[in-house]
């Protein structure tokens, strides 16, 4: 089948960074006061800067399509294309600008291109990696030469006091539980894509995609990051939108116990890649993996380094103290860094990772620099 070579990068980080003290400043004030949780949390992720699409009246700035089809556009800057020459995009967002049409149709208008062949992926993190595979798919078994993915979120407009305040948990208890302010002030904005094509760049290096290896587990777990269900129900079985959100069902929360459980099994997975010599620790120049935060690294890694399998630490390229959780734009907020940071040479391997713990998914792809 034909080879597939992740070509160009873009990345778009809407507005300036913003730095802890002034995270509220564009979330707003829950109830008038400072969330008692920031300072733990922060603790614990370790981010010191990150970009919201929104002023700091809470008003967006951009939209979900809007800054994936910037990052595109980027993308397609660095590249030796035009616009002209993508036929196939996918797209991949935890959640998009509206609930229909998918998001791939929007960032599609956005780019005003002719007539082409989308896909839309909506799942947690791990979206990202699906969209990628269904791109490198198309292409191998040719059926396009040239492909655009994207990943983006626009998580901080789910952030606003408004989706909290008139929730019984709030009411009752004058704030909210840590589970939901945990994403709060651990999730960002912005947007990242990469052009897929059947041949290497001429004048630059390449990454040539040897395999995607994408694994669910959700018949081992119950969800785990969620929004959209409260006391059992889903939103939609509720009497009215309003009933839901009362009730905490447009909240946005994470169930740490169950999170931390899931680690083992993806390290699970990398060992079991590790065996069918898909993996080669020492061979590997580069891990990017994308994870929320830094306390979720170190219990990686304590695991990890029982099994005597470990990519040294210096070879884990990460910008999540800088950039943000951004998450199904990271991966390729990560890669377009290292892309244009590092000097990579070819032959060298690049693993990327990127789990998902909205119920249990795990993602790798391996490059070849090219």
């Amino acid at each position: 089948m034909t080879a597939v070579y992740l070509n160009s990068l873009g990345a778009f980080l809407p507005g300036a960074a913003v730095p802890n003290s002034e995270m509220e400043d564009y979330l707003g004030l829950i109830g008038g006061k400072k969330s008692r949780n920031r300072a733990i949390v922060l603790r614990q992720n370790k981010i010191r800067t990150r970009h919201y699409a929104l002023d700091k009246n809470g008003a967006p700035q951009y939209s979900s399509a809007g800054m994936a089809a910037a990052a595109v556009r980027r993308a397609v800057e660095s590249s030796e294309n035009i616009l002209d020459d993508i036929t196939y995009l996918a797209s991949s967002a935890t959640l998009g600008d509206m609930l229909v049409p998918g998001l791939a149709s929007h960032i599609h208008a956005e780019l005003g291109l002719d007539a082409i062949e989308i896909a839309n992926f909506q799942s947690v993190c791990a979206s990202s990696i699906m969209a990628l595979k269904a791109a490198w798919l198309q292409i191998r078994a040719e059926e396009h030469q040239c492909a655009v993915v994207s990943g983006s979120e626009f998580a901080s407009r789910y952030f606003r006091p408004g989706f909290y305040e008139n929730s019984r948990i709030y009411l009752e208890n004058g704030e909210i539980p840590l589970e939901a302010d945990f994403l709060r002030f651990t999730l960002s904005d912005g947007a990242g894509a990469a052009i897929l094509e059947n041949r290497p760049n001429a004048h630059r290096p390449s990454f040539k995609i040897l395999w995607i290896d994408i694994r669910s587990y959700a018949g081992r777990f119950d969800s785990c990051m969620t929004a959209g269900i409260a006391d059992g129900k889903v939103w939609s079985e509720f009497e009215s939108p309003q009933t839901a959100a009362v009730q905490g069902g447009l909240m946005l929360v994470q169930d740490f116990d169950l999170l931390k459980k899931m680690i083992p099994v993806w390290i699970s997975h990398y060992l079991d890649l590790i065996d069918l010599e898909k993996i080669d620790p020492d061979e590997t120049a580069y891990l990017c993996s994308h994870y929320s935060s830094h306390s979720l690294r170190e219990e990686a890694i304590a695991l990890l380094e029982k099994t005597g399998a470990m990519i040294d630490e210096e070879r884990w390229f990460s910008n999540l103290p800088e950039k943000g959780n951004t998450g199904t734009a990271s991966i390729f907020v990560i890669l377009e860094e290292l892309w244009r940071e590092k000097d990579l040479k070819p032959g060298q391997k690049v693993l990327c990772h990127v789990p998902e713990s909205g119920r249990c998914l795990n993602g790798f792809m391996m490059l070849e620099v090219v």
